[in-house]
């Protein structure tokens, strides 16, 4: 007798294999795409998070799952199967699930055609995590591009770089502002560090998608928030109006800043860079990120540097702040 099936496993494994969809067809973000398709969802709080879970995991283990499938499929197939084989194999290889749920619940989301393919391969997968996994390599392991393994090793040395590899594919610890706004230690300490406060002008000069920029603003001081991108800036303007600050929002490129010399007591450059430091937090950015972005990324922060420099007032402060271990 055929056991009952799971129709809430399957509808969350449906909707996480959407969001892996678009990720893959589309090149949507992981955290916008989830965001999404959550939105139009009825699913229960409990089974939202566990989508989540499931995509961002999902999505940071990619290189680790494509190996752990490969070896049992053959030939071509959608981009849709391939998201759905290895949707299955971070739950039986990372996620904690068990096979019968994990192999089951996957198989009801996949498409259709190839529901068979998609059984036999992830019960072989199961098969080998249960018989014990042999990584040909540390990137393969954990998940990373080799030249991220290898420019941390050279930077911070084997163990710490592996150590912090490791770390980066934990999920990340949520922190809440007083007024609500979801923001990361770190950055919160950025916006402390800048030490604004009532009277000030103050420049965040890359300032999307605002949560430093509405930090500061909630300190008191008269805040500019500018950024290149029209829609970028668009999100800053949306988080000023849910927190109900007062936040001057511009579209204004900081490498050749609109404002005079000396026009601003302290300035803030949250510069673009290679976002190493956060991987925890954007499970997405390991495979977006090339080999070159943080040399390129640091000749644009000179730039960057050169003009917040000449727009701090004598006697202001500059703070350079970057999420990258490079």
């Amino acid at each position: 007798m055929k056991k009952p099936v799971d129709a809430a496993g399957v509808a969350v494994r449906r909707a996480a294999l959407d969001v892996l969809g678009r990720i893959e067809e589309e090149g949507a973000y992981a955290n916008l795409a989830t965001n999404a398709v959550l939105g139009r969802s009825d699913l229960a709080d409990r089974d939202r998070h566990f989508v989540t879970e499931l995509v961002f995991g999902t999505t940071r283990m990619r290189r680790a799952c494509e190996h752990l499938v490969t070896r049992h499929r053959t030939g071509g197939m959608s981009p849709r199967v391939a998201a759905a084989l290895r949707l299955g194999a971070y739950q039986l290889a990372f996620g904690g699930v068990a096979p019968h749920a994990a192999v089951g619940t996957t198989v009801g989301a996949a498409p259709k055609p190839a529901r068979g393919l998609v059984n036999a391969v992830l019960r072989r997968v199961a098969d080998d995590v249960a018989a014990g996994i042999e990584w040909p390599d540390l990137a393969t392991e954990l998940s990373y591009p080799d030249w991220i393994v290898t420019a941390l090793t050279e930077r911070l040395g084997a163990d710490a770089a592996t150590a912090a590899l490791r770390t980066m594919n934990r999920a990340a610890t949520t922190h809440v502002r007083d007024d609500g706004y979801v923001q990361d230690a770190a950055s919160q300490r950025v916006v402390a560090s800048v030490g604004a406060g009532p009277g000030e002008l103050v420049l965040d000069a890359c300032a999307a998608p605002g949560g430093k920029a509405t930090g500061l603003a909630a300190t008191g001081a008269s805040v500019v928030a500018a950024d290149p991108s029209p829609a970028r800036v668009r999100l800053v303007v949306g988080n000023r109006d849910r927190l109900g600050l007062d936040l001057s929002v511009v579209v204004a490129d900081a490498t050749a800043s609109p404002y005079r010399s000396g026009a601003f007591d302290r300035v803030l450059v949250d510069a673009p860079c290679s976002g190493l430091g956060v991987l925890r937090r954007r499970p997405d950015a390991r495979w977006r990120i090339d080999a070159d972005a943080p040399a390129r990324l640091a000749e644009l922060q000179v730039h960057l540097l050169r003009e917040a420099a000449r727009v701090v007032a004598p006697g202001g402060s500059l703070v350079y702040s970057v999420c990258t271990l490079t």
